[in-house]
């Protein structure tokens, strides 16, 4: 039987499954498609690290594990939905509600004080920030938008804010001693291994990273953020955001870069609130209580300090917010500041809202302003900043008439997974680190003081070989000129580059337009070609795929959700992720107090078309096809007749689209004529999805409005989120005709 891997995941998708994927299943199983699922959410994936403090009956298998290497064959058909990249706050949250369902999980170590703490933590780490995709991405990345898609964003405009020319928003970043200006590379003649060591100012050396494998052809990097420099950096934007008058806000990536970005956030804070922790820093420090964290945490943590010291601490915290620059805000009606949790402010989706909104954000008078937006690695921050530039010369973007960017990505095996894995080291002693091979010798080393955050990353040959020839399949496959983000001033692009020339001399690129810019041209290029309706192939590094990934759908689509991402496993199976957007924690809120889920899945219906299409070409299933082929046409039904969900309780939400969806699907099934038996059988269903419309649409409206209980956040007991996800029985009878 051909077979589809439907992922369980988080949040708001997670919940869109319990109501979606019965309906997958029953069609599957009318072209003998098994649909079978495997639980990566992040509870799920602490549960089965910690097997051994469970009881038999509470363990699980380790599904992350199993479909990485399934995503090595070419029997590969995998559906992933997005997932939480875990900053420790959410890491926490996950262990105690699992704690208060009756898990025996250790808590999460701070500071870890005996071999069994160390222990513990080092499997936790293993869990934080992006730790799903590195595994499952065994290809590049193949991100657009469909033209279903595009045609119902230019007919149907999101909101764009007006820009002005007087618009004080900007970027700030560093301009020496970051990631960037002091990143070294090299490409490893052959087979062989590597270690990073810390060579201490005495001789001695401590040993960060145990020897391991690298191939002939990879590329390796170095780079080191000095701490002096950040906190110079940033105590000069807290004074100049004052003075300009504009908000403060500081966009990083604390999920995926799980390692360094928080450290980054910490300096933040301490640099916003420096009055604080120069006067309180050691007490907070013995009590836990760390800025990496955020502020929330520290507040939070404050019955941990004697009366006199909790009460100073408050007082200085107030006193930064009335000195210092306004904040910019997460929830200006709750007094939710930017500083408080280091995974609110994502960057890769705070950015393009930003610019959508007139390069707004929400103050803490609840009004929108200019903003100072703080992104201290200079690495791609100029991107942002040329965006803003051209939205002052000539104003908003236009959804009705704006090109498309579609995305190939390098991301296979891991590449340029910067900051987030076991080789990124906040350093605690000066000296040099080194990288160095089998034989001793130093490849790459930097001079580190204690504080400084040194990080590595790698990129095999092979990705870069697969990259550049999807880049050159995309541009002849929608003869659209593709552009290289490379910048031959930085070290790792350096090498990029002379691969990049080098494989395209192995395919056919007569007639393309084919192109290497740094990310700033290749951004100022880019926005030319969009204001003139033109499309242009960004490709890009992994973490400048994130980031593109959001910021171009944003603005041409509203959202980056309803892209659709493919990813062509290098071994011959196929991934096909869900958009591009995150998972969506306020969407559960609203479920859990209105009974109302916003969660639009038209990503979910975009792979699934693929996923069928992938598995007819793979395994001959005519059948799969002609899901395939009519589930798009569906799905462009479904955009024409507005049936995606919509914001307010008690009108359509995630599981009226299903509906919708369902309907028309069965309908598209029944009038095709590739399959008369196919049609035959699905002739009722539509009928009977028709003719009930009423009756469903009322059964699921019905009961929005007031609150409701899945069981939990992280880990929803089964029958209570089916229960809630699936309340019309009149759909439910439907469906179940088909199995």
């Amino acid at each position: 039987m051909s077979k589809i891997i439907y992922t369980h995941t988080d949040e708001a998708p997670m919940l869109a499954t319990y109501s979606f994927l019965p309906i997958i299943e029953a069609f599957a199983s009318t072209a003998g498609v098994e649909v079978e699922t495997r639980d990566i959410s992040l509870a799920g994936r602490i549960i089965s690290v910690f097997g051994d403090y469970l009881t038999p009956e509470q363990q699980i298998g380790d599904a992350l594990a199993e479909l990485g290497e399934l995503a090595k064959t070419p029997e590969a058909n995998i559906i992933k939905l997005p997932n939480i990249s875990a900053s420790i706050p959410q890491l926490k949250a996950a262990v105690a509600e699992l704690q208060g369902q009756g898990y025996n999980l250790p808590d999460y170590p701070d500071n870890p004080s005996s071999d069994e703490e160390t222990a513990v933590r080092s499997r936790y780490d293993k869990i934080k920030g992006s730790a799903v995709n590195p595994v499952l991405r065994e290809g590049n990345s193949d991100r657009r938008a469909p033209l279903s898609v595009k045609n119902y964003a230019r007919q149907n405009p999101h909101s764009m804010g007006a820009w002005s020319a007087d618009s004080k928003t900007n970027v700030a970043y560093m301009t020496a001693d970051d990631f960037r200006a002091n990143e070294k590379s090299v490409v490893i003649e052959s087979d062989g291994t590597i270690a990073i060591q810390l060579v201490r100012e005495d001789g001695s050396v401590k040993v960060l990273k145990k020897a391991f494998p690298v191939l002939a052809g990879e590329v390796i990097d170095g780079t080191d953020m000095r701490a002096a420099a950040l906190d110079e950096f940033l105590a000069a934007q807290v004074v100049r955001a004052k003075e300009e008058g504009v908000l403060f806000s500081a966009h990083l990536k604390a999920t995926m870069m799980k390692v360094s970005d928080p450290i980054i956030f910490g300096h933040v804070v301490k640099a916003y609130f420096s009055e604080l922790f120069e006067t309180y820093g050691k007490q907070l420090k013995a009590a836990g209580l760390s800025p990496n964290n955020g502020l929330a945490a520290i507040l939070s943590g404050l019955e941990e300090l004697p009366e006199d010291v909790r009460e100073g601490v408050k007082a200085l915290i107030q006193k930064g917010l009335d000195d210092g620059p306004a904040l910019a805000m997460v929830d200006s009606d709750k007094g939710i500041t930017s500083l408080n949790v280091p995974s609110d402010i994502i960057v890769d989706a705070s950015m393009p809202a930003m610019i959508r909104s007139s390069g707004h954000m929400w103050g803490p008078d609840g009004k929108e302003a200019d903003t100072l937006a703080v992104l201290p690695d200079s690495s791609y921050a100029g991107i942002y900043q040329v965006v803003l530039d051209d939205c002052r010369a000539h104003g908003a973007f236009d959804p009705t008439t704006m090109g498309t960017v579609p995305n190939v990505g390098l991301m296979a095996q891991a590449a340029e997974e910067y900051g987030s894995h076991d080789k990124t080291f906040e350093i605690q002693e000066a000296g040099t680190v080194q990288i160095v091979d089998g034989s001793g010798a130093v490849l790459i080393e930097h001079e580190v003081a204690p504080g400084d955050i040194w990080r590595a990353c790698q990129a095999k040959d092979a990705p870069i070989r697969d990259w550049v020839k999807l880049a050159v399949t995309r541009a002849r496959a929608s003869k659209t000129p593709a552009v290289f983000w490379l910048d031959e001033t930085r070290a790792h692009d350096r090498n990029l580059i002379a691969k990049v020339r080098e494989y395209l001399k192995d395919h056919d690129t007569e007639g393309l337009q084919i192109e290497i810019m740094s990310p700033e041209k290749a951004t100022a290029f880019t926005l030319e070609r969009i204001r003139k309706g033109e499309d242009t192939i960004s490709v890009s590094g992994n973490v400048l795929r994130d980031y593109l990934t959001d910021l171009f759908p944003i603005l041409e689509l509203g959202t980056s959700a309803k892209m659709l991402s493919v990813v062509p496993l290098m071994n011959g199976g196929g991934l096909f992720e869900t958009g591009a957007g995150g998972s969506a924690p306020k969407h559960v809120q609203q479920l859990l107090n209105e009974n109302h889920l916003r969660w639009d899945s038209l990503g979910e219906f975009l792979a699934l078309a693929v996923s069928f299409e992938h598995l007819a070409t793979t395994t001959n299933n005519a059948r799969a096809q002609v899901l395939a082929d009519t589930l798009d046409k569906a799905t462009g039904t479904f955009l024409l007749e507005n049936k995606s969900p919509s914001r307010r309780a008690g009108e359509l939400d995630n599981r009226g689209s299903h509906y919708f969806l369902a309907r028309y699907w069965a309908e598209e099934l029944a009038k095709q004529t590739e399959d008369a038996e196919l049609a035959a059988s699905f002739a009722a269903v539509a009928k009977e999805l028709s003719a009930n419309e009423d009756t469903i649409v009322g059964e699921l409206a019905a009961v929005q409005g007031s609150a409701v209980d899945v069981g939990g956040y992280y880990r929803p007991d089964e029958a209570k989120a089916s229960a809630v996800m699936r309340p019309s029985a009149t759909l439910n009878k439907v469906i179940a005709t088909l199995n």
